[in-house]
């Protein structure tokens, strides 16, 4: 890693992502795989998230856009990846992140629910039979071409099993290994998520097999190119920023992430407050495309866990002081209303389906005026849709009763 006498201020890295994550009107875009791109993927632990991220970068696209290319077009794949984390990912990032974090995962998961298996007494040999279960599991569902969990269960009796997962404790109740099992085969490659039963914010999902997707199932890669793959698309959208801010989003070990820089062409730079980020050297010197530090102010509506505040870990040059009304207890940030690269307010839509927002300081009547245009720009977006966030904030909770 080489060092720079140059730096990044907090205006210019706000700018920076102003553009690359299509946040101001003149970077935005309709094609919604490419939105992703610009963030290297979209947050979907809440199925929400993934319908209104692509709502504050797109000029026209609709919720059906969305499901277009998530299972028509399937330019777009659901997976656990970073941090044990739910992600829509470009198919073509899909290699890289199966190897550089489901593949870990996935031997992972199976140690944890092989544990808790064999503490309930359910068989005596219990990695050969989880071993096996995820095999029949596995055929149940080629066979099916597609199938519910509830589907596969019928065929494949053991998936049934139940198991108490937290015994002695009040809030555990026995539950069936299917989740478990398909889990695991996600995370393996084998499985995807597909359409869900029921509305696009459902997370009920119809399970179908990979190669649905990608014909011929998902390309192996080396870890190590896997990781220096990601990481450089990481750079390219969130840097400069701190090297904690790059080992917190993807989970790894220090070691892990201190490999993959000195396998890449890297620079620090000085941040506003005296901190040092990591950039590309090749990006060091880029213009920000359109949109960036010399266009227009800009207004704009983030649901919870959009991937833009959850890419770094390190907030305040965009977010201030106002975590306390933002953040859950856990650390997910809530529904979000900025102002020209800062985090101003926070919104909620109310049950009659109105979109409402707060400011948590003075930006100004130009500025509530476009905050207001972007609220009923979400607010047609979402039409009847009632959207709840999974994780609840004090500012969301507030506004939305």
């Amino acid at each position: 890693m080489r060092s720079m006498t140059r730096s990044m201020g907090d205006a210019a890295r706000r700018a920076r992502a102003a553009a690359r994550h299509r946040l101001a009107p003149a970077a935005r875009t309709d094609d919604v795989a490419e939105i992703a791109r610009s963030l290297v993927a979209l947050h979907a632990t809440d199925p929400a998230t993934v319908f209104l991220s692509v709502a504050a970068r797109s000029r026209t696209a609709t919720h059906e856009a969305v499901e277009k290319a998530l299972y028509d077009d399937r330019t777009l794949l659901r997976m656990l990846a970073m941090r044990r984390t739910m992600f829509v990912v470009p198919v073509e990032l899909v290699p890289a992140l199966q190897a550089s974090c489901a593949t870990p995962l996935a031997a992972k998961q199976r140690r944890t629910y092989s544990r808790i298996i064999e503490r309930a007494g359910v068989v005596d040999d219990v990695d050969a039979w989880f071993g096996e279960v995820l095999e029949a599991a596995h055929r149940a569902l080629l066979a099916r071409g597609e199938a519910t969990g509830a589907q596969l269960s019928a065929d494949e009796p053991r998936l049934r099993t139940q198991v108490d997962p937290a015994p002695g404790k009040s809030y555990s109740r026995p539950t069936s290994i299917t989740t478990w099992v398909l889990v695991t085969l996600g995370c393996e490659g084998r499985v995807v998520r597909g359409r869900p039963n029921g509305s696009w914010i459902s997370s009920q999902y119809v399970w179908s097999p990979v190669e649905t997707w990608l014909p011929g199932g998902i390309p192996e890669m080396p870890a190590d190119d896997a990781r220096a793959e990601l990481v450089a698309r990481w750079l390219r959208s969130f840097g400069p920023a701190p090297v904690s801010d790059l080992k917190w989003w993807t989970g790894w070990t220090a070691g892990e992430v201190k490999k993959t820089l000195a396998s890449l062409d890297v620079v620090e730079v000085g941040l506003d407050g005296g901190g040092t980020g990591v950039m590309l050297a090749a990006d060091a010197d880029a213009d920000a495309p359109a949109g960036g530090r010399d266009a227009d102010p800009w207004a704009a509506l983030l649901p919870a866990l959009d991937p833009t505040p959850m890419g770094w870990q390190e907030r305040g040059w965009f977010l201030g002081g106002h975590a306390p009304m933002l953040f859950d207890r856990s650390g997910n940030i809530g529904p979000t209303v900025w102002w020209d690269g800062r985090v101003v307010g926070g919104w909620a839509q109310r049950p009659d389906g109105e979109v409402v927002t707060r400011l948590l300081e003075d930006v100004g009547a130009d500025a509530r005026a476009a905050i207001d245009a972007e609220a009923a720009r979400i607010a047609a977006f979402l039409g009847d849709v009632r959207v709840t966030p999974r994780f609840r904030t004090p500012l969301e909770r507030e506004l939305s009763s």
